[in-house]
């Protein structure tokens, strides 16, 4: 669950968001990182303690729906799921940025359809054969990506030039919040690893230990490649794989062709991760009744609920086609917020309830001072999606209308079924 945690969040922005957040705020950037490294903590405790009162599938769907009803559980659930689409369309556009490095012919055309198309059915197949195959090979892209990254800092801190962290000007708060926002794509994912809790062993306790020693490791982590990119790549604002860049200037070809492996396989892996927990969301949205039955059933020989991988990984690649990673990285923030804040909201709500009619079992965890962290949580959640420009509001509020508009029709189709049962 550790490894499933890390690979989750390592390799989603980390190897494509460090020239952004430079273009916007230079050495500032280090700042942008601690502070969103805090907000993440604040959530993090939050899921620690939702998921140590479960042992069902669902991670965030599941705890909205006991907490707050039906309604309330689908939209989180279907705004989750949006998320983790919109992630793995950037990802996928980001994985492609990377293979131009080894040939520009996958970044055009028919290229970059093929390597999308690749992809996507690969991961779909491994996803298929059960969740066991996805968490070995989560495993081994948790190691892969690991060690190219740790390179990337023990060789980048030889050589970095202290002049590079003198900032040229003060950000404006405007850019801060737009960094921040940003970077809450690289530093979170986590919540891919809650939802397939019902196939864990002992998840109540299992999820919070694995979900805070991955923070553990995420964190220095990050600062210190950021460092190292800003103290080493003079043109870093302007790379579109910086991190391959800033190699390639301390360690020649040979260092950049090991980021771009390690890049490859790291975001290979979060896709992965993506795909085990994205059409399990719609399978437990099934179960209940929100969601076309034909999506909770399994396959009668991988017991994987195969429908629901097949229209995800449909939806994935389409989305991949049709947009850059920066525009999926925009939509996927905000829904992720969002869906961030329904579950800290309801560890109150959960506590309020334990040992009651809903079922709530209780916590294996306990948040310290839960109301301070709930409600500064709440505050920069709020805050950050403020911050966000109308059209990507827009955007966010399109989808959660199109997700009303599914669950109506689900309810529809399962009460006609019902009657002429």
């Amino acid at each position: 669950m550790v490894a499933l945690f890390i690979n989750s969040v390592v390799g989603a922005g980390i190897f494509g968001l460090p020239a952004r957040v430079h273009e916007l705020l230079g050495p500032w950037a280090l700042v942008a990182y601690l502070a969103c490294a805090l907000l993440v903590l604040l959530v993090v405790l939050c899921f620690a303690e939702a998921g140590s009162r479960f042992e069902q599938t669902g991670g965030p769907y599941l705890y909205a729906r006991v907490a707050f009803g039906p309604v309330v559980g689908f939209q989180v659930g279907w705004l989750v799921w949006l998320t983790r689409v919109t992630a793995f369309a950037a990802l996928c556009n980001l994985l492609i940025d990377y293979l131009a490095h080894l040939s520009p012919a996958f970044a055009t055309g028919a290229g970059r359809v093929a390597v999308a198309t690749v992809a996507t059915l690969a991961i779909a197949a491994v996803n298929l054969r059960g969740v066991r195959t996805a968490a070995i090979v989560a495993n081994v892209f948790t190691v892969a990506k690991l060690v190219p990254l740790l390179l990337f800092v023990a060789v980048g801190l030889f050589f970095i030039e202290p002049a590079r962290y003198v900032p040229q000007h003060v950000p404006t708060s405007v850019d801060f919040s737009t960094a921040v926002l940003l970077l809450v794509f690289a530093f979170t994912g986590f919540e891919t690893a809650t939802v397939p809790a019902g196939e864990v062993r002992d998840p109540r306790r299992t999820l919070p230990f694995a979900i805070l020693a991955s923070m553990a490791v995420i964190v220095p982590l990050y600062l210190l490649i950021q460092a190292v990119a800003i103290g080493t790549l003079p043109g870093l604002a302007a790379s579109t794989t910086p991190l391959a860049d800033a190699a390639g200037r301390f360690a020649g070809s040979l260092g950049a062709g090991v980021i771009v492996v390690g890049a490859l396989i790291s975001i290979s892996g979060t896709l992965n991760g993506l795909v085990l927990s994205a059409p399990r969301l719609l399978y437990a949205m099934a179960e209940r009744g929100q969601m076309p039955a034909l999506l909770a059933r399994t396959h009668a020989r991988f017991h994987t609920p195969h429908w629901a991988i097949g229209l995800t990984a449909a939806c994935m690649l389409a989305l991949t086609l049709s947009g850059s990673f920066l525009t999926a990285v925009a939509l996927s923030t905000i829904t992720r917020l969002l869906a961030y804040a329904a579950t800290c909201i309801a560890v109150p709500v959960l506590r309020r309830r334990e040992g009651g009619v809903d079922g709530v079992g209780p916590a294996a965890f306990h948040v310290p001072a839960a109301p301070w962290v709930v409600g500064s949580a709440l505050l920069v959640i709020g805050w950050l999606v403020l911050h966000a420009s109308a059209l990507e509001l827009r955007n966010v509020a399109l989808a959660m209308l199109a997700g009303a508009v599914l669950m109506a029709a689900a309810g529809v189709l399962t009460r006609r079924a019902q009657r002429r049962a």
